[in-house]
């Protein structure tokens, strides 16, 4: 039998406040674990962002591996989101199920190359607060056609 992840105790405080999660999935990806070093938010630079559930994906507080002050920092990273950086560590992202929460992982992955890429040049133009909240409203149907009635 083997022991429990370090990070138990995220996994589960994370799903003793959050029923909407039904699956979590933390790595520690490059592009990710690149910008959590850096201690950076990743703003809403491309529309792709709204994926995580906000205007931004936050990076957490540092915290130790393994400890409470990690687990508090990445819920409250978490709060109204689907997906987090982890200070000098990773990411978590969320999902009703294994294979949504690593889809939105690997968006955000792919998210964090491009701002990445981006800062090595200038830095991204920023999409507005009145942009986000139309693409966060149109993600709530996002990938959802509807029903064919006929044809």
């Amino acid at each position: 039998q083997r022991a429990p992840s370090s990070e138990w105790r995220f996994h589960g405080d994370i799903y003793s406040v959050r029923p909407d999660a039904k699956a979590i999935v933390h790595t520690h990806s490059t592009y990710c674990t690149t910008l959590a070093c850096l201690r950076r938010d990743v703003p809403a630079f491309h529309y792709m962002i709204g994926a995580a559930g906000g205007s931004n994906i936050r990076c957490a507080k540092y915290g130790t591996y393994g400890t409470q002050e990690l687990s508090d920092a990445a819920v409250e990273a978490l709060e109204g989101r689907q997906a987090c950086l982890l200070a000098n560590h990773g990411m978590i992202s969320l999902g009703k199920d294994l294979k949504s929460a690593m889809k939105l992982a690997e968006i955000v992955e792919n998210m964090c190359e491009i701002y990445w890429k981006t800062l090595a040049v200038s830095g991204p133009v920023v999409l507005d607060d009145q942009e986000m909240e139309v693409i966060l409203r149109k993600f709530k149907t996002y990938g959802k056609q509807p029903k064919k009635t006929c044809c």
